[in-house]
């Protein structure tokens, strides 16, 4: 059995179908790019496997745990094992880089010591532990960046969903944060689950592309193309 499986899973907002049967198998410390212009359904993935949506129809496993199945979401998004970095990025405006990371530890109820152990662990691993006391709106673009990857690794989950997070950077500054992301996946074993409409970030990201296309997911408008 894969470690991520969609099984034939359906999704539609209003009279839209944005999912239409899609079946997806996803192994462990896979780095999978789903690829495809904007509004092809790419997020709506993403945010069926965070438990941000729930399936009308089909069924979602993870590690063999049945997370998700028809009109249920049968494991809340916060004991899925998963962090998810987001376009926006929704940095908290009024708290330290610290503060950020700390956040989601101190929710989960991580005792303060460990957490700001595992705090500045992660921002020496993204480089960023002497900005430890600035807020976000003093950072660089990709400082930023640095700081919501650190802050969605910092629980240490087993899956990383990314919903084009890199799509404001310069050509530079993404290639950059890729290969700290491919560093940081070589690391610590993730799963990573990328959403890009950009052939440069699949190249240096994807093991696996699914391409997303024609407004729909699945069945003959989908191709899984191994990357060589």
């Amino acid at each position: 059995m894969s470690y991520i499986e969609v099984d034939r899973v359906s999704k539609s907002f209003g009279e839209r179908v944005v999912i239409n049967e899609l079946s997806l198998r996803i192994e462990r410390s896979e780095r999978l790019v789903l690829f495809g212009p904007s509004g092809c359904g790419k997020t709506t993935v993403l945010r069926l496997l965070a438990g941000l949506e729930i399936p009308e129809q089909g069924s979602i496993r993870i590690e063999s745990r049945l997370v998700a199945s028809a009109g249920k979401n049968l494991i809340p998004p916060e004991n899925r094992d998963l962090g998810m970095v987001f376009q926006d990025l929704a940095l908290w405006p009024h708290m330290t880089v610290q503060e950020n990371l700390a956040f989601g530890l101190n929710a989960r109820g991580v005792q303060k010591h460990e957490a700001k152990v595992r705090v500045r662990e992660m921002l020496h691993r993204v480089g960023l532990e002497h900005r430890i006391d600035a807020k976000p709106h003093q950072l660089s673009g990709g400082e930023q960046q640095r700081v919501a990857l650190a802050r969605a690794l910092v629980s240490r989950p087993s899956i990383l969903l990314m919903d084009e997070p890199l799509s404001s950077l310069d050509d530079e500054r993404k290639g950059a944060i890729a290969s700290d992301l491919l560093g940081l996946q070589s690391q610590l074993g993730f799963t990573l689950i990328y959403v890009t409409h950009d052939r440069a970030e699949t190249d240096l990201l994807a093991s696996r592309v699914c391409q997303v296309r024609d407004g729909r997911v699945g069945g003959d408008k989908i191709d899984i193309v191994g990357k060589k």
